[in-house]
């Protein structure tokens, strides 16, 4: 059976009941064999078909075919994943999880299966549900920023989306097998094909999905958390940001919220995983604080040490004197013993100190872990840089020895320039190099980089970026946002330059349909990766000889069986 989806790390971290509930579950991981099936099955037909002629074998191709009952199964199902793979990352920090941004259910269906054709196994790999994405490209009132102006509702659809395409995934690889089976020879032919069933692994994996700042107050977040994990949902993000004054996490403008007010939220999203019976749901706190300089509103303290108080102190404040009263309308507050005006921009937001950033964001972390109860954390930073994330991810861990990290590895980055001045400093440093060896700034950028000893260690070093931040800094996940976005520009604009000029139809074989042969990739056969063969099947159980099928003697996808 799949093992993707074994209980070996459950010890002491889930309950008996949870337990129980995904070993009794009609999921991929824990279904009935073909023999048990067949037989429960033959139980209420002896015969071998029902009484208007369904075969029993039909019966049960379908059974195995249907990997979940609702979504809702999914998200109890996929939280456990997700609990087995923390466990196993905390006695392995080697054994760190990926995902892809995808804003669409083919793109998430294409991914895994290209993971599944590169490793034999889905584990470890999840589809990341990226909200810039949404509002990007999934909403009904055009392009639009990360700002949390989409329809909250766009974000459930494509949950709903990603999981169909997987399930009809399973599905048409299902009905492949069924279709070998059927063909098998030999009893031993048989034996083979009905173990390759009873060990298939699911396309259906995780998905963290991105729910913004909650869409509103506390109430709202509850009920759009609840339309997620519906969807499917079992790990929800949410960031430390003003709803309506969301911006992007790369982007300037980034007003946070009082601590409370997150925590507040986070247990929103617990209270909707608990309520629809997701009792190992995963939520990942994200801060913004690092590049947040400004505030909504300064919270109340009720003693001194409390969430508040550590919340009030970095506001950038100045002394009041005589020259500088407290004027009618301003607001005045106790700090250290002393009356202080914190400073106020004209949009009545509250700027912090300068150079705050790293001290709230572990402040942040520490509070959202240990008082708001969310499993992971993500902190949004300026640039990729290992060392400068473990040093914060160590503080936090001071507190919270298994703090563990969701990291963005940003296509916001210039990754070749930043690696490549990371490598720069630190030779020149070391003495390794002079400063006139390599240039400073954008010129490192330069293709004449490409092939020399600093442009290769900064590759070298990108290729371990993941494995570095994994093992030094407590990164569990790494995750692209937005690479399907970007890969979907540079593909058309890749066909469109060929196909639009010179090269014609040569452009579409040299850069689609060759590479899609050689490398294994099923889409070639478009008919048969949106389930034409599957609906042949299906006019077979129905109808016989009478089936007017799709897949004959004519179907031009016959020119790709070879391959």
């Amino acid at each position: 059976m799949d093992t993707r989806h074994s209980l070996p790390f459950f010890s002491g971290l889930l309950d008996r009941e949870s337990i129980e509930y995904v070993m009794k579950g009609k999921t991929m991981a824990n279904r009935k064999t073909f023999a048990e099936l067949r037989a429960e099955v033959e139980k209420r037909y002896p015969s071998g078909q029902t009484v208007g002629g369904v075969s029993v074998d039909d019966i049960v191709q379908l059974k195995l075919q249907n990997s979940y009952d609702t979504h809702l199964d999914i998200a109890r199902d996929m939280a456990v994943v997700m609990r087995e793979d923390m466990a196993a990352y905390d006695a392995d920090p080697t054994l760190s999880t990926q995902s892809l941004g995808c804003w669409s259910g083919f793109h998430a269906q294409q991914m895994i299966k290209s993971v599944k054709r590169l490793r034999g196994t889905t584990k470890r790999a999840y589809v990341y549900l990226s909200g810039w994405m949404v509002a990007g490209l999934r909403n009904t009132w055009g392009h639009l920023p990360d700002q949390s102006m989409h329809e909250k509702t766009a974000v459930a659809d494509l949950i709903r989306e990603i999981y169909v395409s997987l399930r009809q995934a399973d599905e048409v690889a299902m009905n492949d097998l069924f279709k070998e089976l059927k063909a098998a020879g030999s009893d031993a032919e048989r034996a083979k094909v009905i173990e390759k069933i009873d060990n298939f692994e699911s396309h259906v994996v995780p998905i963290i999905a991105d729910i913004d700042a909650g869409f509103g107050n506390e109430h709202a977040t509850y009920l759009l958390a609840k339309e997620l994990i519906q969807a499917g949902a079992c790990c929800l993000q949410i960031e430390n940001q003003v709803s309506d004054a969301k911006q992007c996490g790369h982007q300037d403008g980034k007003v946070t919220v009082p601590r409370e007010d997150f925590i507040e939220k986070l247990r929103a999203c617990r209270l909707a995983f608990e309520e629809l019976g997701v009792d190992e749901g995963v939520i990942v706190a994200r801060t913004d604080s690092l590049g947040a300089g400004l505030t909504q509103k300064v919270p109340v303290s009720q003693k001194p040490g409390d969430l508040a108080s550590d919340y009030i102190k970095w506001l950038d404040t100045e002394a009041i004197t005589a020259e500088n009263p407290v004027r009618d309308g301003e607001l005045a507050i106790m700090l250290d013993g002393e009356f202080v005006k914190p400073k106020r921009l004209p949009n009545g937001l509250f700027p912090f100190k300068k150079g705050s950033g790293r001290a709230r964001v572990v402040e942040d972390c520490i509070a959202n872990l240990t008082q708001g109860g969310a499993d992971m954390l993500w902190i949004e930073t300026d640039t990729p840089n290992v060392a400068e994330i473990a040093g914060m991810v160590n503080e936090v861990r001071a507190a919270v020895p298994n703090a563990k990290l969701v990291y963005n590895n940003s296509p916001s980055f210039n990754w070749t320039l930043n690696l490549r001045k990371q490598v720069r400093d630190e030779w020149i440093k070391d003495g390794k190099i002079a400063a006139g060896d390599y240039p400073e700034g954008n010129e490192l950028m330069k293709a004449e980089f490409d092939a020399s000893e600093l442009g290769l260690e900064a590759d070298a070093r990108l290729q371990r970026f993941q494995h570095d931040i994994s093992t030094q800094a407590g990164v569990f996940h790494n995750l692209i946002t937005l690479p399907t976005f970007h890969l979907t520009a540079k593909s058309v604009d890749e066909l469109s330059r060929g196909y639009f000029g010179d090269d014609k139809m040569l452009a579409y074989v040299k850069t689609v349909q060759r590479e899609e042969i050689r490398r294994g990739v099923s889409a070639v056969k478009h008919q048969h990766e949106v389930g034409s063969d599957l609906g042949d099947t299906f006019k077979e159980m129905v109808g016989g000889d009478r089936a007017l099928k799709a897949g004959g003697h004519a179907n031009t996808m016959n020119q790709f069986a070879a391959e």
